[in-house]
């Protein structure tokens, strides 16, 4: 087992920062009491603030915003396999129209669904506070990691050696 290794305040969003800016996509999962899998979507986090919020672009009109409009409790799940990273992040959800943050967050792989651009109307921005997060993460890269768990079949010693815990922004 990793050892624990939970992260508070500066070092949690330093952590937080690190691993979202590396794995990037998540599932992002509202209505969170039905649970069945159909309300989760891959997202594209923007950024992580100095103050731990993950910020996305969002349809004004998609399902997720009518979703969050009506229950701000997310879920968010990152994965990085070939770097053995994880986190997932419980966290509240805010949409925001703003368009000074839309010109801060801008990238111009979001023309893909926003044709208009950074000024396109049908953007919003989504906040989304963390209010817990665990992460899980290897201290080497796939290749290291595959050969210490051949290393530790034959060793019967357990060689991957990687960091868990709690994040808190």
């Amino acid at each position: 087992m990793s050892p624990i290794k939970n992260l508070n305040h500066k070092d949690g969003i330093e952590k937080l920062k690190s691993l979202v800016s590396d794995i990037m996509v998540c599932l992002f999962c509202t209505d969170l009491k039905i649970d069945d899998g159909a309300t989760c979507r891959p997202m594209t986090a923007l950024k992580v603030c100095d103050q731990g919020n993950i910020w996305f672009f969002s349809e004004k009109d998609s399902d997720k915003n009518k979703a969050i409009a009506a229950d701000q409790q997310v879920q968010l799940f990152f994965s990085h396999p070939g770097k053995s990273s994880y986190l997932v992040v419980n966290g509240e959800a805010t949409i925001i129209l703003d368009k000074e943050k839309n010109d801060e967050l801008w990238t111009p792989i979001a023309k893909i669904w926003f044709k208009e651009g950074k000024h396109d109307p049908s953007i919003t921005v989504i906040k989304v506070t963390p209010t817990r997060a665990y992460y899980w993460d290897t201290d080497s890269n796939q290749m290291i990691n595959f050969l210490k768990v051949v290393a530790s079949v034959v060793t019967g010693k357990n060689l991957v050696s990687g960091t868990q815990g709690a994040l808190n922004v």
